[in-house]
């Protein structure tokens, strides 16, 4: 293992939303950072200074899972709004949604190779879909789907050779299980909150987690120790994720600040080492630097020769930590149930809602008419874009849930006169009958 040559640093710290960050991923090519919050939007955050950044507009709850596709072309998020959205991840912001579950979607995952995206809820099912024919496939119910590291976990990531699992746990811990034995490798017990979620780096050696309890803990796996403890964020860390090279990470909480790092820890080439060892993968192979040593149950008390790290959010350009902020509407937004995905092909050129294919795009969502669109927003306060939309929004909803309860309200009377007419109907025909005998009687 190559020596630790630096340590990591802050190098900025993004303000933008306007709640707890939930999730971050880092775009293919590491220009780009993708954020979720409790705010209901995403943000797309670019690295060069004074860039503009891009608040995507569309989701009515909670955003709790955001991602990129493979080559960068999609951006996938899932929310308590019970919808997946698929974005076009630029300043047009082009969307489409589809409702994919019966409640509150908790993530969204792209194969690798981007011809699936898996969804997980809620409503205790997972569901896969095929984004090359725009639509549903099948849903996995009951967690079947790794039922052994999932149930125990917050978060769970495989290793990049896939060989292995990390679990992030509420009971403070991470752990890790080899899959080809089903066996545990290594439990680590180094935060005092619960673990939130996790991050390997692309080497497999090292994975970084974040905790409740405010802080980031980065993770020698070839050594089994904790090596360092990043300070940062002033309360939860919910979200962290280490960029497609390894070169920065990323880190958000409910602190509303996304913090990004350097690594600088590790030197090793690890697209080397991955080359020599892609055909090491199954158990039986002789052990390797990807496989973790020793096999057993690997308890840490983080007492080890750790280093704190706390910046105290010394960044040396604070300018670049409030871009400029456009709002992107997704005002050109398909919705599509789980038995399609989008406008299907021999379709597409009738609606700008297609999402495979920007430049489908129709007279109304004319790159000029985006951009006018786009700039109108730059020039509105934040709070002036939302808050007549949202005060509408909302006014709209309420409307409608009343109107329902008075639907049903009427369905409800309209039920029991019914049955009162028709009670009426029977004790008025009883009593012609007894009228009747009575008569006879007489």
């Amino acid at each position: 293992m190559a020596s630790a040559a630096e340590d990591p640093v802050l190098e900025r710290y993004f303000k933008g939303h306007k709640a707890a960050i939930t999730s971050v991923d880092f775009s293919p090519k590491g220009k780009q950072l993708a954020t979720a919050s409790w705010d209901t939007f995403l943000m797309l955050w670019n690295f060069k200074p004074h860039a503009r950044a891009f608040r995507f507009v569309g989701h009515k709850d909670v955003v709790t899972s955001v991602q990129f596709s493979p080559v960068g072309n999609l951006l996938a998020s899932a929310s308590r709004d019970r919808t997946v959205r698929l974005w076009i991840p630029d300043k047009k912001g082009k969307s489409s949604e589809f409702k994919a579950h019966t409640a509150p979607v908790r993530s969204v995952d792209f194969s690798a190779d981007g011809q699936f995206l898996v969804t997980a809820s809620e409503d205790k099912s997972i569901k896969v879909w095929n984004m090359y024919r725009q639509r549903f496939l099948y849903s996995l119910y009951r967690h079947t789907h790794w039922v052994r590291c999932a149930k125990f976990a917050n978060f769970v990531d495989f290793n990049p050779n896939g060989t292995c699992i990390a679990s992030a746990g509420s009971d403070h811990t991470v752990k890790i299980w080899d899959i080809r034995v089903n066996k545990l490798l290594q439990h680590y017990q180094v935060h005092s909150g619960g673990v939130n979620s996790l991050s390997y780096h692309p080497s497999g050696n090292y994975l970084i987690t974040a905790s409740s309890d405010g802080t980031l803990k980065i993770l020698d796996l070839l050594e089994g120790r904790l090596i360092y403890t990043l300070q940062g964020h002033t309360g939860p860390v919910f979200s962290v994720s280490f960029s497609k090279g390894g070169d920065l990470f990323a880190s958000g909480g409910s602190d509303e600040q996304v913090l990004l790092w350097r690594t600088n820890f590790d030197e090793l080439n690890y697209k080397d080492l991955i080359k020599r060892n892609l055909k090491r993968l199954h158990f039986d192979s002789p052990p390797h630097l990807l496989d973790i040593y020793p096999r057993t149950p690997h308890p840490q008390d983080g007492k080890l020769e750790t280093i704190e790290i706390n910046p105290k959010l010394e960044v040396i350009d604070l300018q670049t930590s409030n871009p400029p902020v456009v709002d992107v509407l997704s005002f050109d937004s398909t919705t599509t149930t789980e038995t399609t995905l989008g406008t299907p092909p021999d379709r597409s050129e009738e609606t700008s809602g297609s999402f495979l294919n920007p430049s489908l795009v129709s007279s109304d969502c004319s790159p000029a008419t985006l951009k006018k669109r786009t700039d109108d927003a730059s020039d509105l306060p934040y709070e002036s874009q939302r808050s007549i939309p949202l005060a509408v929004t909302d006014a709209l909803e309420h409307i409608m849930e009343q109107l329902s309860v008075l639907t049903q309200t009427v369905s409800i009377l309209e039920q029991r006169l019914t049955l009162t007419e028709d009670k009426l109907k029977d004790c008025l025909e009883n009593q012609q009958k007894l009228f009747s005998v009575s008569q006879q009687r007489s």
